[in-house]
Formats: structure tokens, C-alpha cells, sequence
């Protein structure tokens, strides 16, 4: 064991990521000031004392000495071999750092304490394998580098302390390894870990000759392979020459288009056989054309090409905003799913079981709010390619799957060509209108997609052209749709839906300002600042001259009066520049087309008589508001019943029946007289009559436009109401309810009735509009007919509380 004797006094010479062990001997540059001021102190003690200058040899790691320390003996001072100064120091022994203290010179001077590393003899029989090991494991190592002189002097060593520091040579080993090492004062254990340090790196190296080996074959292999295939050309060349055949009449090498291309080894496979194929067909075989056409589409294909995601969340966010007002859920997604890829990708996960993270997003919502725009706009917040496939009036599965080789003019499917097209295997690939793919005897589109848009098959894709794996469980597929109900249930299961249920009016402001004005003005050829619209302009061009979900409309609608304008100053009637007011509009471009209910004259609106209510609904472009009319005949002359138009479907002829019901059995309750229905037949209308119309929210709708109807009592003009009822008057939840009260607030109503049930809903519903909107979630009919019935005598809606 390791034994500490007398206290020394020496001066440090610190080793910067360097260490020393006992019995090395290095050549250390005088040119650094603190190894020469460590051996100058050095030298000036030892002009007092006999023997060699010492010093302390400590490693210093990352600013940090080490606690213990070698003493080394100053050889001999001159001049390295590139001529710099230099001293030549021995390590002596181990030595266990103290305190500081005091000595000439300008070197830090420590107190230490030598360390006594003798073994006692004999060793004991583990301690002379540990040494045999260490011996031969040394040197099979010197052997590989052809250090034969070294091995002798290996071999001649038999002090165990001296064979453990032996391994300070050894250049493979890291800095703290060494440390490791030095600070190890016991012999036997210090052995124990050169050996175990020797042993790992071996095994390293055979790892690596192993791996350095089958690179080797490899090569040779391909260079044979290359070889032979150079042989080959020449024989054929020489063969076309004695036929007398022109060289562009053979076709082209195929086979070395193949083997240069970068292709999967499953596709190489593939090609390579087709290339057989060519090669043994005759140039008069039409299955000749079919296997070139074959491979060019391979080798065309970008097998290994893949664009680098942009990791840069916020500049994503930022590009998106920028590009798209509104959208929030949208942008939420995607910023959510370039996170998790960043965290991934900073973490090495990557590829798990042969699948990548690809996205599947379903983008439901009506027509013009920017559901095809941003599919390109999320492809540049990510960096990669974009690709848009229309799928609208798609009747064939073998427009998606492809057509199989053997019929003529075959062609792939629309997303491998999407592929193609795009020139990298990690595209934003845009599936537009998948709800308008219809299907016939020629198979189902929306069946042949199921497998393109799961993530848990589509690394596995087979197009019936290809007929080879195509990996597409990289690329971020989005869909667009107007109506949810279309997509097949099955299809919709294997995709993220985000509704997108239109814009406010402030959004379609902010839209028209900083996206749809800019793009106008410059397809009208003016400048800027030629043609400004202010606030209330736009505000009025979207709430009273469009009534849509979207900004189409809106966009024309800016166009026209911006030609309109340029017409003008053409003309000489218009000077610029020229700022377009709200008040201005009328003289441009005619009166508005959208004027709110609430607007117009009390005596000119729908709801002015008895039995009309204003009902909400949703169509395939976006909310809407429905006015539902009821009148009774006559007795004399109408027949009794019930008489529904306004092609309603089944359902909403039942909720009208429940309305009925309802009311002949809680009339008296409710002091309405429902005698007369009894005797008087009950005419329901649903304007505009040439739209089809179905469901069950109109079901409170109809049963206060009845009431309205008995009572005498109108409903209040500002009021709109959605909500199911049933025979006992309960108001059961309903869908749609932000696309609803969007609906609302761009037709100036003020008060929406909604179920109690769907008031989570309202969470969905931005917070500008639910600002304007007095909203009552009810649980009874009774509270409807409370907050939406004015009293009968002077026509003003009363104070109403809102409902719980």
C-alpha cells in the first residue's frame, strides 16, 4: 500500500491539459512564463542544496489543479529541436499537495508530501497476472504500430507503480484518463485501471479494423463490379460495329443510370431487374417502351432528397402571421408539431421504427378563408417544398394509386407525381377539396387515400405504377374541405381536424388592409400612395357590401372600386392621390347590398308582424341567418294541418311537428290560445325556398315564431336564437355555434339565444365578437319565448334577466 513520508517544499510548474506520471521524461518550452519561472526557481534552491533542481509537476484542467502532484528533477536546459528554450524533467514520484508557502523566484511555491508506492515482495499470485496481463495486452498494442524496440523495454520492466505509469505514453488515452491515473496512489489498483483503459481501446481498434475491413471488400467489389461492367460495354460497342449498327440505335445504359443513382436498396433491386428485362427484350418488343418509361420515372424520382427543416420557431410563427390574420388553431398546430420536430431532432430521436413524425391536418371551413393560401404558407414557415393537388371531381382510385403497367399510356399516381414535382421526399403536399371526390364503377378515390393518410401505413406506400415502397410518412399532408359531413368517416379518423369558421369583421379588415389592398392596388397599376381606403371604407365594404365567411367577395369587391378609380383618373374625371372614405363608396361602386335588419325602418323589417323569428344555421359557406314565417288559415276556407315549404329535410320536418306538439299541449300554460290551432290549418315557410335545408336547430326558431304567431306578440328584431327543442320544451345542444354567432354579429344582431349545454362553445367564439353579442344560454323553451317576444302592446322588447 501507498505510504506518506517527509513534507517538501518545491515550486509549481502547472501542465495545461497535459499530466506526467512517474518515469516519463518530457521536454517542457522555457518560452511559457510559468514553466520558466517554476524552473528558475528551481534552480535558484538548488544552488543551496546538492542533487538536480526539482520541481512539481501538477496538471491543471480547465483552470483546476489537480491534489496531487510528480516530482520532477530539471535534466538538463537548453534549446528544443525548432531552436526555443526548453529544460528536459524526469518525474520522480507522486507527491500529495499541501498548503502554499514561500520560495525564490516568481513561482507559486506548495508544501507536499511524498507518497511511498513500494509493494511488498513477493507479489502476491493476482498481483503477477495483473502484471502478465498488462504486459501482453501492451504489447499485442505496440506490435499493430511496429514499435518492436519499445516492447523489449516493456517486457524489462517489473515494478508494478513503474509498469502502471508506463501507460503515461499512451497517446489514445484522454486527459482525465491520465488524471485518473496519476491520482490513483496504489500500485495494484492504479495497474488494474491501465489495464482495464488498454483493454477498452483494443477492442475499440479491432471494432474498427472490422468496420475498416468491410469498407475495403466493399470497394474492391465495386471497383471489380466496374471492372467488369467497362468489359461489357466494350464487348457490345465492338459487336454494334460488326452489324453495322449506328450507336444512337441502342438504347440508353439504363443499368449505369442505376447504379450511379442514388436509389434504396429494395429499388435498386427492382431496377436492376427491370434493366435484365431490357437488356434480353428485343427492340421490336413493346414491353421494351414500358420498362424505359418505367425506369425513367424511378430514376427521376428523388429517392434521396430531403429538405432541412426551418427549426426557427419564432421566424415560423412570424411567417405565418404575416402571412395569414386570423387562423390562430392553425398556427398553433404547426408551431406546435416544428417544436416537438425541433426537441426531436436536438435530441437525436429521429426515426422511430422506420416512421417519421408527418403531419395529417383535415382544414374544414367555408369557401375564401385562406384554407389553399395556407398550405404554401405553412411550407415556408417549415422550409420545405409545396405541391397542391386538386382533388375536386377525382372519380378514379387509379388517379391516386396509379395504373398498373400493363395498360398503355399507364401513368403514376397523383401522389407520386406530387412527389416528383416537388424534387424531395418531405414536401407540404396540399390535398385540395378532398370532400368533392366523388366515385363510380371505376373505384373509390377516398377508399385508395385511407393509406396515404395514416401515419401508421404510409411509410410503406405502394403506387400501382411504381409497385415499390414509396416512404411517405415524412411529408405533411393538408387537406381542405367546405363540408365535414362529405369526407368519408374513415378517412376524416386518420386526420387532425381544424375548423376554420370564418373571419370577424375586424379580421377581414386587417386582411383587406395588409394583404388584400396591397395585391390590388398593384393589378390596378397604382402606386401606394395613389389610392388609400381609411378604416371605416373597409369596414363598411365588409360589413355591409359583402356578407360572406370568407374575403373573396371582399377582395373583388376592392378590386372593382380600384378600377374603377384608375378609370376615373384616366379619364380626367379623378385626380390622385385619392383617399376612398365610407361615404364615398356609394358614388363608386352603387348602394350596398348587405344593409343589417336592425338598420332598416322599423316598419320595412321581416320580423315587423307576428309570426317571423330569426333562426341561425350553418351551410357549406359558413353561418347564416334563416327567418322562419308561420301563418294559420283561415277556418272557413284553410284545411286543418300542419304545411311545411322551403325544401326541409326530414329532420327539420319533425322538429316542426315537436314545435306544434309542444304548443297544443302547454298552450294554456304558456296563455297562448291554442284552440285555434286545432281548428285552423298551420302554414311553416323557409325562405329562400330554393335552398335545401335540414337539421334540428331550428327547432326553438320555429316554436317562437308559432308563438309569436297565437299571441299577437312580435318577435324582437335584435334577437336571433338556434337550439333543439323537444316535446316537453327542453333546449337540447346543437353544432356550430361559432360559425353561428359570426353569422349574427355580421347581420347586426345584437341577442343570440343558445342552449345552456353549448356554452362551452363560446370559448371557440373570438372575444371581439362575443363582445358585441348579449348572449343567453337557456334550458326551456319558456326562457325563449321570455327574452324573444316583445309585448303586444306597444311592440318595445322589455327588460328581460338573463337566463341561468
Amino acid at each position: 500500500m501507498a505510504a506518506e513520508s517527509t513534507p517538501l517544499a518545491l515550486p509549481v510548474l502547472p501542465l495545461d491539459d497535459e499530466v506526467v506520471l512517474p518515469g516519463m521524461v518530457v521536454p517542457l518550452d522555457l518560452s511559457d512564463s510559468e514553466v520558466r519561472a517554476a524552473v528558475e526557481a528551481a534552480q535558484a534552491a538548488a544552488r543551496d542544496e546538492p542533487g538536480k533542481p526539482r520541481v512539481l509537476l501538477v496538471p491543471r484542467v480547465d483552470g483546476t489543479y489537480a491534489g496531487t502532484g510528480v516530482l520532477g528533477t530539471v535534466e538538463q536546459v537548453g534549446r528544443l529541436a525548432d531552436g526555443d528554450p526548453g529544460a528536459l524533467i524526469r518525474g520522480r514520484g507522486r507527491v500529495r499537495i499541501g498548503a502554499g508557502t514561500t520560495g525564490p523566484g516568481a513561482a507559486l511555491w506548495v508544501e507536499g508530501t511524498r507518497i511511498d508506492e513500494t509493494v511488498p515482495e513477493p507479489l502476491p499470485g493476482h498481483v503477477t497476472e495483473l502484471v502478465k496481463e498488462y504486459k501482453a495486452l501492451a504489447t499485442a498494442w505496440l506490435r499493430k504500430r511496429g514499435a518492436w524496440q519499445v516492447v523489449d523495454r516493456v517486457q524489462a520492466i517489473d515494478d508494478v507503480s513503474a509498469l502502471a505509469d508506463n501507460s503515461g505514453y499512451s497517446p489514445f488515452l484522454t486527459t482525465d484518463q491520465k488524471v485518473a491515473l496519476l491520482e490513483t496512489t496504489d500500485p495494484v489498483a492504479r495497474l488494474k485501471l491501465a489495464t482495464q483503459q488498454l483493454r477498452d481501446h483494443l477492442a475499440e481498434q479491432d471494432v474498427a479494423e472490422t468496420i475498416a475491413k468491410d469498407v475495403q471488400e466493399g470497394v474492391d467489389k465495386q471497383q471489380r463490379e466496374f471492372l467488369l461492367r467497362r468489359q461489357l460495354e466494350a464487348v457490345r460497342k465492338e459487336l454494334r460495329e460488326l452489324n453495322g449498327e449506328q450507336e444512337g440505335e441502342e438504347s440508353d445504359d439504363y443499368r449505369a443510370r442505376v447504379e450511379a443513382a442514388d436509389l434504396p436498396e429494395k429499388v435498386r433491386e427492382a431496377a436492376l431487374k427491370e434493366v435484365d428485362k431490357l437488356e434480353r427484350s428485343s427492340d421490336q418488343s413493346p414491353e421494351g417502351s414500358w420498362i424505359r418509361t418505367w425506369l425513367d420515372t424511378v430514376l427521376e424520382m428523388p429517392w434521396s432528397e430531403r429538405t432541412e427543416d426551418a427549426y426557427d420557431i419564432q421566424g415560423a410563427q412570424a411567417v405565418l402571421d404575416a402571412e395569414h390574420a386570423g387562423l390562430e388553431d392553425v398556427k398553433e398546430r404547426i408551431t406546435e408539431y416544428l417544436a416537438v420536430r425541433k426537441r426531436r431532432s436536438d435530441r437525436g430521436l429521429g426515426v422511430v421504427g422506420g416512421r417519421r413524425g408527418g403531419a395529417v391536418l383535415a382544414l374544414v371551413g367555408p369557401p375564401g378563408v385562406g384554407k389553399t393560401s395556407l398550405g404554401e404558407s405553412v411550407a415556408h414557415a417549415m422550409g420545405r417544398k409545396f405541391v397542391r393537388v386538386a382533388l375536386g371531381g377525382v372519380r378514379d382510385e387509379a388517379e391516386i394509386r396509379g395504373h398498373r403497367r400493363t395498360y398503355v399510356g399507364a401513368l403514376p399516381g397523383r401522389i407520386v407525381r406530387a412527389i416528383k414535382e416537388a424534387g424531395s421526399m418531405n414536401p407540404v403536399v396540399l390535398l385540395d377539396e378532398i370532400d368533392k371526390v366523388g366515385s363510380d364503377f371505376r373505384g373509390d378515390p377516398a377508399a385508395a387515400l385511407l393509406e396515404v393518410l395514416d401515419p401508421a401505413q404510409n411509410h410503406t406506400f405502394r403506387d400501382h405504377y411504381l409497385e415499390v415502397e414509396l416512404d411517405l410518412s415524412d411529408v405533411v399532408f393538408l387537406a381542405t374541405a367546405n363540408v365535414l359531413e362529405a369526407i368519408p368517416e374513415a378517412l376524416l379518423d386518420r386526420m387532425e381536424l381544424v375548423r376554420l369558421d370564418g373571419y370577424t369583421e375586424d379580421e377581414k379588415v386587417v386582411i383587406a388592409r395588409d394583404h388584400l389592398l396591397p395585391r390590388q392596388l398593384e393589378r390596378a397599376g397604382l402606386a401606394e400612395d395613389e389610392v388609400t381606403l381609411d378604416e371605416g371604407a373597409l369596414r363598411k365594404l365588409a360589413g355591409e357590401y359583402t356578407r360572406e365567411a370568407g374575403v373573396r367577395t371582399l377582395e373583388r369587391s376592392i378590386a372593382r372600386l380600384l378600377r374603377k378609380i384608375a378609370a376615373q383618373h384616366e379619364l380626367g374625371e379623378r385626380k390622385l392621390p385619392f383617399t376612398v372614405t365610407g361615404d364615398d363608396l356609394r358614388d363608386l361602386i352603387g348602394r350596398p347590398h348587405h344593409v343589417p335588419e336592425s338598420a332598416q325602418d322599423p316598419a320595412e323589417r321581416r320580423t315587423a308582424v307576428p309570426g317571423v323569428a330569426t333562426g341561425l344555421a350553418v351551410t357549406g359557406a359558413g353561418g347564416d341567418v334563416l327567418y322562419v314565417e308561420a301563418s294559420l288559415a283561415d277556418p272557413e276556407t284553410g284545411a286543418a294541418g300542419l304545411t311545411l315549404t322551403g325544401q326541409l329535410g326530414d329532420v327539420m320536418k319533425e322538429s316542426a311537428q315537436i314545435a306544434l306538439s309542444f304548443l297544443r299541449s302547454h298552450g294554456a300554460e304558456l296563455e297562448l290560445p291554442v284552440g285555434d290551432l286545432k281548428d285552423r290549418g298551420v302554414h311553416i315557410h323557409f325562405p329562400a325556398g330554393a335552398v335545401p335545408k335540414d337539421g334540428p336547430s331550428a327547432g326553438v326558431t320555429m316554436t317562437t315564431a308559432l308563438a309569436s304567431l297565437l299571441s299577437g306578440r312580435l318577435v324582437r328584431t335584435d334577437v336571433a336564437m338556434t337550439g333543439e327543442v323537444s316535446l316537453t320544451g327542453r333546449v337540447l345542444p346543437i353544432g356550430g355555434v361559432k360559425q353561428k354567432l359570426l353569422a349574427a354579429h355580421r347581420a347586426g344582431i345584437t341577442t343570440v339565444i343558445i342552449p345552456k349545454r353549448n356554452e362551452p362553445d363560446l370559448d371557440d367564439v373570438p372575444a371581439e365578437v362575443l363582445d358585441k353579442l348579449d348572449v343567453h344560454a337557456v334550458t326551456d323553451v319558456r326562457q325563449v319565448l321570455e327574452l324573444a317576444l316583445s309585448p303586444a302592446t306597444n311592440g318595445v322588447a322589455p327588460e328581460v334577466p338573463v337566463a341561468a
